[in-house]
């Protein structure tokens, strides 16, 4: 442990096709992301190369149970993805495919409705972030919030124009008709209530950090591995047209080679009865902005911190929360991310890539509003360039996408089990 809190002492494509399901859910995830062609067993997949997964959402490959339709027909998952089922071309019709043989022609499956969401909890980030969001990506729609109160889940529900309020998370992951679920709930009950939402076929958007432990991330993991269907942990960022530039003109060489990234995720946190000093609730800087920093210099660096060479420092309530951090993460070549966090401190989030050749700066590069800025600088040369489209809330881009991949559009990227674990064990080492 590089941070230890020992009382006082801190040292430390083509169309999808229906295809049969593979046999374990690796093998549906595997498929999910990376598609048929790319897998390199066979017989991972329990079937031909020449059947292709049928990209919808959910349990990936299985097939939907329901009456059938010749015409075209909507199917439903039980507790999950609704599914419609269109004829196939004419040329399919008459010669079939590998995967559905003679006279039993593969179709492709798509989603018609808007995703339907459901969200477990009223945190103040599902109104100020996540619905918004919603609401400007299109193609999905909140129909039911949660809460432990009944009043207050529909109260929230009628001020948020949500179509229904309930008492009970448990009544939104059993509810068929919710197709995916937005968790922004405290952190330590992310991991009960992601793996109980997995398990009903529900695709999942969690919010940051996945799980407090890295135990914790481990069994969520396998779960969403096991059932097969998508989770992601809530960075918005990777997705946004900033993140895409920025990434671009450091691998095109504008700044050099990057050798060291400095970050900051700041701001002042007054209330006292904030769920974020709970230590019993995963509450502190570091799991709640800290995580930011971590996440994006391993993507800048597309690698993983030397775990062994953290180091770390904080301040500490006496309950056992940090309140503020200060860390640093050695990447391989001595690369290093050097940053700190806290709810002490005024508003921050600056960030600067430093490289052999110049520096490129960010004046948020996790949740840039029109305002913000990315600039590419070699001494008193500053090219400046807008952070976002104006107008585009910065959950917008990572709903949007979601929806494609529910929709069959797009394949997943940025998917928990691709990412979380390597977040989880940096914030484990730090602390």
């Amino acid at each position: 442990m590089a941070l230890r809190a020992a009382r006082g002492w801190l040292g430390r494509d083509g169309r999808p096709r229906r295809a049969a399901a593979p046999r374990s859910g690796r093998a549906r995830l595997d498929l999910l992301r990376h598609g048929p062609g790319n897998v390199a067993d066979d017989a991972r997949r329990g079937g031909s190369r020449d059947r292709e997964l049928a990209r919808g959402p959910g349990r990936s490959g299985a097939r939907p149970s329901g009456p059938r339709d010749p015409r075209g027909s909507v199917l439903r998952r039980p507790g999950g993805l609704r599914l419609s089922r269109r004829p196939p071309a004419p040329a399919d019709r008459a010669s079939g495919s590998a995967s559905g043989g003679a006279g039993h022609p593969s179709r492709a499956l798509v989603i018609d409705d808007p995703i339907r969401w459901g969200i477990l909890g009223t945190a103040g980030i599902a109104e100020s972030a996540f619905l918004p969001a919603l609401r400007q990506a299109g193609d999905g729609v909140a129909v039911s919030v949660a809460s432990r109160d009944d009043a207050r889940a529909r109260r929230w529900a009628t001020e948020h124009d949500v179509a229904r309020g309930v008492a009970g998370y448990e009544q939104i992951v059993t509810d068929p008709e919710i197709e995916a679920i937005y968790i922004p709930l405290p952190n330590g009950l992310h991991a009960e209530w992601t793996i109980t939402a997995l398990e009903a076929g529900k695709a999942v958007l969690c919010e940051k950090p996945l799980c407090v432990t890295p135990d914790e991330t481990r069994r969520v993991l396998a779960t969403a591995d096991a059932a097969s269907v998508p989770l992601w942990e809530a960075f918005v960022f990777p997705f946004h047209q900033q993140t895409e530039r920025v990434r671009d003109a450091l691998a095109s060489g504008q700044v050099g080679e990057v050798r060291e990234i400095g970050s900051r995720f700041h701001f002042v946190l007054d209330d006292p009865r904030d769920i974020r000093l709970s230590a019993d609730l995963g509450g502190g800087s570091l799991y709640d902005v800290g995580c930011y920093p971590i996440r994006l210099a391993r993507l800048l660096f597309d690698a993983e911190p030397d775990l062994d060479r953290a180091i770390a420092d904080a301040v500490w309530t006496r309950s056992g929360v940090d309140t503020e951090l200060w860390g640093a993460l050695t990447f391989p070549g001595d690369r290093r991310l050097v940053f700190s966090c806290g709810f002490l401190a005024a508003d921050d989030t600056f960030t600067r890539v430093f490289g052999t050749e110049g520096e490129l700066r960010m004046t948020n590069p996790f949740h840039p509003a029109d305002d913000d800025t990315f600039a590419i600088v070699h001494g008193d040369d500053v090219r400046e360039h807008a952070a976002a489209p104006v107008g585009e809330h910065s959950f917008t881009p990572a709903i949007r996408h979601i929806h494609a991949v529910l929709r069959g559009r797009e394949r997943p990227r940025h998917l928990a089990v691709d990412e979380a674990m390597g977040n989880a064990r940096a914030i484990g080492a730090l602390l």
